[in-house]
């Protein structure tokens, strides 16, 4: 990162965290299930374009099956 823009971005990062602690607790809690299908439209559309001829059917089991993979890869962290 350029150095002259470092001041400008941890000026954003700073403002971001504060927003986010101000938001009441209601309003995140409602936020988290957008937040994984916002993950999950995501995973999607990476695997569509690693899987380019791949059915509807077939990127949902690969999609599952990341999921899985992230559930054990947390619990081995906990």
């Amino acid at each position: 990162m350029n150095p002259d823009f470092k001041p400008l971005a941890d000026a954003i990062y700073r403002e971001r965290v504060l927003r986010a602690r101000r938001t009441p607790m209601e309003v995140r809690l409602l936020q988290g299930p957008d937040l994984f299908d916002l993950g999950c439209e995501t995973m999607l559309m990476g695997l569509r374009v690693q899987m380019p001829g791949a059915s509807e059917a077939a990127l949902m089991t690969a999609l599952r099956k990341r999921l899985a993979m992230g559930r054990k890869l947390e619990a081995k962290l906990l």
